[in-house]
């Protein structure tokens, strides 16, 4: 077992100083990164706990795969349906799946994810709730679960406690769009404690500066937005998206997955061309909206195959 960095300020060394300690490789400083996904401090090398997002980057990077990572709102129309939606999603050729917990101040989305998260509240879904749903598919799938939800959810349920549930669920990941970084050290420490992978968000107009402290600052991979704006899909990839991915590619290790306004094959394949990894949600939500259950489950499987074929062999 290799050393592993020290902290400061209850964080691992390596976020600040760019050396990084690999399995029986010892310190190994990478200039220009921000951060290091194969560090053992960070999930990868020789952390205790099962890291599939590490493992899942690991086999796409060595198959030379961009990933399909589908955005799935929890609990629209049901938990049950998520799950069925889930369990097809990774039969269409999906490598991480991104679950939604409902809000209904959910001030990233855009008027189609709203929509869904309102059903699923109507509904009667809860965090917990979603939390028991992700405990079931952890029977039925390996693939990484990514939560995505709001701070105020956070705040209600605990920081450190709901960071636990969602690790003791089998949870991989969680994404917090409104939490500012500068605000973020508790809920940090917190998944780190639990190898949790906090996953932060970059756009197009945080500049070179603030893009390296919120790279360095993330784990699992960093959530590129196309845009300055709320999700929803667009007819095209705004060239400083993708100005974006190459100055990125700078300046950090992390794989690079860009979502917000991605829905058809043509952009995808596009985008495969800068990113490791693709997210659509708008796009997927809006094709299942008033359909039946087979319905649902047909469109899931013929949508993201034809992102799975563009974006080559799963």
């Amino acid at each position: 077992m290799s050393k592993r960095c020290g902290m400061v300020n209850g964080f691992p060394d390596c976020i600040f100083t760019g050396v990084f300690h690999f399995p029986g490789e010892g310190k190994l400083k990478r200039e220009g990164a921000a951060s290091c996904s194969f560090c053992c401090c960070t999930g990868g090398g020789s952390a205790p706990a099962e890291n599939r997002l590490e493992k899942t980057w690991q086999s796409l990077r060595r198959e030379g795969r961009t990933a399909l990572m589908p955005f799935i709102m929890s609990g629209d129309p049901s938990l049950e349906a998520t799950r069925e939606h889930v369990l097809k999603a990774v039969e269409a050729g999906t490598d991480i799946v991104e679950l939604g917990v409902p809000s209904s101040d959910a001030l990233a989305d855009g008027p189609v994810v709203q929509d869904a998260a309102g059903r699923a509240l109507a509904a009667g879904v809860t965090p917990q709730k979603v939390l028991e749903m992700v405990a079931q598919l952890r029977q039925e799938t390996e693939v990484p679960l990514v939560l995505m939800c709001y701070y105020n959810q956070l705040l209600q349920a605990g920081e450190g406690g709901f960071i636990r549930e969602i690790r003791k669920s089998g949870g991989d990941g969680l994404i917090v769009p409104d939490l500012p970084l500068e605000e973020s050290d508790g809920l940090r420490r917190a998944a780190a404690e639990e190898s949790l992978s906090f996953i932060t968000m970059v756009t197009p107009l945080s500049g070179l500066a603030r893009s390296r402290q919120i790279a360095g600052a993330g784990s699992g991979f960093l959530y590129c937005v196309s845009v300055a704006g709320v999700t929803g899909a667009r007819r095209n990839i705004p060239v400083e998206a993708l100005e974006m991915l190459k100055t990125l590619r700078e300046i950090t290790s992390l794989p690079l997955a860009l979502g917000f306004g991605i829905s058809s094959p043509q952009q995808a394949r596009e985008a495969a061309g800068y990113a490791d990894g693709v997210i659509v949600g708008s796009a997927l939500i809006r094709g299942m909206e008033g359909k039946s259950r087979n319905e649902r489950l047909e469109f899931i499987e013929t949508f993201l195959a034809s992102l799975r074929s563009a974006l080559g062999p799963g």
